[in-house]
């Protein structure tokens, strides 16, 4: 335990934090577990309680008869006693209420009250006198003051209730309707977070280097003392699924700190100056909360380049990033104060907030390799109860280019299958249709085809598949399939690669437009006609051709020279491709993309036309067993080549 200096620190001393910080429905004296969520079907009960309270309260009374009426009973004797207040004279035909009224007129009728509505009226009083009524006056306080609760101070409580509510979860505060700024992060205790590296994998390299930042929130003095400092920021980077939160999550959990997450586009609010106070409010929680690591996920939404925006712009979302930099650099290396961001987006971040000093150090979390996918199948099948002949590595072999997300996907779905078949175990083939769901889409048995469409199908998958075996450099088709899936397929066919590539020749990528206009020129082989079957093949197969003359200089004219200009990567990693990439060239250039685009094409097109007339015999026989079994599997494609691509099937189909 290293001694405690003065710019020192350690995890320990420091005060855990209020396990209701955070949940914004806890309130000071409530009893723990209690939580009160607002619902518009209060107010609507408190209305309707209301107005029944006022209906039996107020209700009008049917005895309200005309003044001149009222004293009319009063001259025939029928009206024995009155009461006056502010609103109503009242009368009744009894001297008094507790005993029985003398005989009363025939036309009188006992217990029998009448109200008018007072008039100015001199010789009222004199009229009760002369008649022998008892009159009283009765004020009546009590209900003018409940009338005046219940009509002018209720509906103000009650719109003032409806008001606070709404601006309270308009502006997302906890229990202040004022407080803007607050910000709204998630808050995890030191000791909360069960996560560790044991239970990343696939991101070794990215784990190594996160292993200093748990390592300097644990023994600080070991850097301090050296002159060292720690990165103030960690950005990772990388595709989405790759695991980027999950690493942020296992460095808290191994350094046991409090764990400061929030999304980048929280920050951001149509009010100016929100999302600086925001930060503001969260760099301040966070150093007293200190040794501690603050999480910001999709930071892109939130540091994005100020050179976008229009020159002379000072938006709501660059006065949070001004602010978010000037935090950055107001916390020094020894406050056990790091901040941790992930995005996929690298390329547009501002310059500023990479400089050294903020986001010291960039870590790539990529796809991981085969060996990666093996180890993170062994994690997510932790729970699975699996048949031992089940190969883990064979399925990391069939999923290239897959992330974490994805595997987990895959696990589950497999499970699943499994369960839906009524078996207690997942078997192999539980993961292979799992892999085929999530690559092709869900299997669309129901659907109903009609035999033209389901014979040009099967012809049209046979051609990408020949094309596929007898192409150099090309993946091994794994399986072809005529039933439908997912989106519109009406079939596929599965190419499995044996490796993890990460450079592809020019070859290669001829080879792959050419498995890509096998279908289309199968169809138009036996058919003499095409379908819009292709369109998908057609646009991947032109996207390959573009990208070989503009990203790659592969073209004869413009050899070695890219064309298009693509957003700026972080030094050291791999440039993220743009989908927002701009064009710098002429139109005499963009005329010779396009005629070059169509040459390749086309060239290709001839070559798999050619292959395919070669191997007639065979596209007719796979396609004709295609058609029957809707299905062949990666040995019996093999099996069948093989046969047919022997010395006596040539003789034979050369014979007939």
């Amino acid at each position: 335990m290293p001694s405690k200096g003065k710019n020192s620190w350690s995890p320990n001393q420091q005060n855990k934090p209020d396990k209701n910080q955070g949940d914004p429905n806890k309130k000071p004296g409530m009893p723990e577990g209690f939580k009160f969520r607002f619902s518009l079907g209060y107010v609507l009960i408190a209305l309707i309680a209301v107005s029944f309270f006022n209906y039996f309260l107020f209700r009008s009374d049917n005895t309200v008869v005309p003044y001149s009426t009222f004293k009319d009973k009063i001259r025939t004797g029928e009206i024995k006693r009155v009461e006056i207040d502010i609103n109503y004279y009242t009368g009744y035909t009894d001297a008094r209420s507790s005993e029985p009224a003398s005989p009363l007129p025939a036309t009188a009728k006992p217990g029998v009250v009448y109200k008018t509505v007072p008039v100015t009226d001199p010789e009222f009083t004199a009229l009760m006198d002369q008649k022998g009524v008892v009159y009283s006056a009765s004020p009546r306080e009590g209900s003018a003051i409940l009338s005046l609760l219940l009509n002018w101070v209720l509906p103000f409580a009650i719109m003032f209730f409806l008001w606070r509510t709404v601006m309270s979860r308009f502006m997302g505060s906890n229990s202040n309707v004022l407080a803007f700024g607050q910000n709204r992060a998630t808050v995890v205790a030191e000791g909360d977070i069960k996560t560790r590296f044991t239970d990343v994998a696939g991101v070794d390299e990215a784990k190594a280097e996160l292993v200093e930042v748990v390592d300097f929130l644990k023994n600080p003095q070991k850097y301090t003392e050296i002159g060292g400092k720690i990165p103030k920021g960690v950005l990772l980077v990388g595709p989405p699924g790759t695991g980027k939160t999950l690493l942020a999550r296992a460095v808290a959990g191994e350094a046991n700190v409090p764990f400061f997450k929030m999304s980048g586009a929280e920050f951001v609010e149509m009010f100016v100056g929100v999302g600086a106070a925001r930060v503001r409010d969260l760099f301040k929680q966070a150093r007293e909360k200190a040794p501690c690591i603050i999480f910001i996920d999709e930071i892109d939404a939130l540091g994005k380049s100020r050179m976008s925006g229009m020159i002379g712009g000072n938006d709501e979302r660059e006065q949070t990033l001004n602010q978010l930099l000037v935090e950055m650099d107001g916390f020094d290396s020894t406050s056990g104060l790091i901040l941790v961001a992930a995005t996929n987006r690298p390329d547009v971040l501002d310059p500023a907030l990479l400089r050294p000093g903020r986001f010291d150090r960039q870590v790539l979390v990529d796809r991981p390799d085969m060996i990666g996918r093996e180890e993170i199948l062994k994690i997510h099948t932790k729970t699975i109860k699996m048949d031992p002949s089940v190969d883990l590595s064979k399925i990391a072999r069939s999923t290239p280019g897959f992330v974490g997300a994805d595997l987990a996907n895959v696990v589950n779905e497999a499970a699943l299958l499994a369960v839906r078949a009524g078996r207690k175990k997942v078997k192999e083939e539980d993961f292979q249709n799992a892999i085929e769901k999530v690559v092709a889409g869900l299997e669309k048995k129901n659907r109903m085809i009609n035999p033209k469409e389901k014979q040009i199908v099967a012809v049209h998958e046979t051609g990408h598949a020949i094309t596929a075996a007898f192409t150099p450099g090309a993946d091994p088709v794994r399986k072809i399939s005529i039933v439908p899936r997912g989106f519109g397929a009406l079939g596929y066919t599965l190419q499995m690669p044996l490796e993890d590539r990460y450079l592809v020749t020019k070859e290669e990528l001829l080879g792959q437009i050419d498995v890509l206009l096998g279908g289309r020129a199968a169809e138009e082989l036996v058919f003499h006609s095409i379908s819009t079957g292709a369109a998908n093949d057609i646009a991947r197969s032109t996207d390959i051709a573009r990208r070989m003359i503009t990203d790659y200089g592969m073209s004869e004219k413009f050899r070695n020279v890219a064309l298009t200009k693509r957003g700026g990567s972080i030094p050291g990693m791999p440039q993220i491709a743009d989908p927002y990439a701009t064009k710098e060239y002429s139109e005499d250039t963009q005329r010779y993309i396009d005629e070059e685009i169509a040459s390749i094409v086309d060239e290709r097109y001839k070559h798999v036309q050619n292959l395919l007339i070669q191997k007639k015999d065979m596209l007719d026989r796979i396609s004709a067993l295609l058609l029957e079994k809707e299905v062949i599997e990666e040995t019996e494609f093999a099996a069948l080549t093989a046969e047919l691509t022997s010395p006596s099937a040539a003789a034979a189909s050369s014979k007939a």
